[in-house]
C-alpha cells in the first residue's frame, strides 16, 4: 500500500520577473513505512514537491494523496521537519514537543504521557526544561523531530533537516534517525542534496532533473539494514553513488548554455 501518491504534479510560481516552472508532471509513489529520499541539483524543485505533499502550497495541476485521500492543506497526519528547526524560542524543550497535542486541547497529564517517552528516546530528558538557545544544533533537530512525532503523524516530511550541521554531528544525526525510523516505522519523505546521505538513509532514492523538476529515475537502495558507517565503504554503496551522480550531472550539463564557435 502506498502512503503518498503524487500524480502529474506541476507547480508554476508567478514572480515579478515572470513565471517560474518549479516542477513538471511529477508522478511517484512512496509505500507505507518506507524511507524515501529525494535528490537533485539545487533549485530542481525538491522542497517545492515536499511542500505540496505537506499541503503548504497547492499544485498548479495534478494531485497528491495520502492513503487514498487527496491533500488539500496541512494536517496532523503529516509532520514536517525543516533545516532551520523552527522551534519556538520562548518555549522550553518539553513545551515545544507538546505544542501540537496542546493545540488539540489535550490535558496536561495526557501531553506528559506523550512527551516523556519521546524525550527519553531522543536523549533529551535532562534538557526538558531548557530553552532552544541552550541546545546544540543536533539537539535542536532532535527536539524538532520529537515535536513532529508527538502528533502521531502517518508521514514525516523532512526538508534537508541536517543541512546546517557539521560533518560529525550530521553523521550522528543520520544514525539516530535510522534508529528512530526502525522503531516508529513512519513513512518518511526526506529531501537532501547529499547523495551519501540519501543512500545511507533511504529505501529508495528519487532523482530529479534540473528545473523544471521532473522525476528522472527511481533507484532502489539494496543495501541491507541496519546500516552502519561501514556501508559507506562498500562496493555497492559506491556503485549507487556513481549511478545517482551521473544522472544528476548528465542533466545539469544539458541545462548549461552551449558554447558557440567563431567570432
Amino acid at each position: 500500500m502506498s502512503a503518498i501518491t503524487a500524480t502529474d504534479v506541476s507547480m508554476v510560481f508567478k514572480t515579478r520577473g515572470g513565471r517560474v516552472h518549479a516542477i513538471d508532471r511529477v508522478t511517484l509513489e512512496i509505500p507505507d513505512a518506507h524511507f524515501a529520499c529525494i535528490v537533485g541539483a539545487s533549485g530542481c524543485g525538491k522542497s517545492t514537491l515536499l511542500n505540496v505533499m505537506g499541503g503548504l502550497v497547492r499544485p498548479t495541476s495534478g494531485s497528491v494523496q495520502l492513503d487514498g485521500r487527496q491533500i488539500h492543506g496541512p494536517g496532523t497526519d503529516r509532520g514536517m521537519v525543516f533545516q532551520s528547526y523552527t522551534l519556538f524560542p520562548w518555549l522550553r524543550v518539553r513545551e515545544n514537543v507538546e505544542f501540537g497535542p496542546k493545540l488539540k486541547g489535550m490535558p496536561k497529564d495526557e501531553r506528559r504521557r506523550i512527551s516523556r517517552p519521546l524525550l527519553e528516546e531522543m536523549g533529551l530528558a535532562e534538557f526538558a526544561r531548557a530553552y532552544p538557545k541552550e541546545l546544540s544544533g543536533g539537539m535542536k533537530q532532535r527536539v524538532a523531530i520529537a515535536r513532529a512525532l508527538a502528533n502521531d503523524p502517518k508521514v514525516l516530511l523532512m526538508d534537508e533537516p541536517f543541512g546546517a550541521l557539521d560533518a560529525l554531528t550530521r553523521a550522528a544525526a543520520q544514525r539516530f534517525l535510522t534508529e528512530i525510523w526502525e522503531q516508529h516505522r513512519r513513512t518518511i519523505a526526506f529531501v537532501t542534496h547529499d547523495i551519501d546521505e540519501a543512500i545511507f538513509l533511504g529505501d529508495t532514492v528519487f532523482v530529479m532533473t534540473p528545473r523544471p523538476g521532473r522525476l528522472r529515475e527511481v533507484i532502489p537502495v539494496d543495501i541491507p539494514r541496519p546500516r552502519t558507517l561501514e556501508a559507506l565503504g562498500t562496493q555497492r554503496f559506491g556503485e549507487l553513488k556513481r549511478q545517482i551522480l551521473e544522472l544528476i550531472v548528465e542533466h545539469e550539463n544539458r541545462a548549461l548554455p552551449q558554447a558557440t564557435n567563431g567570432a
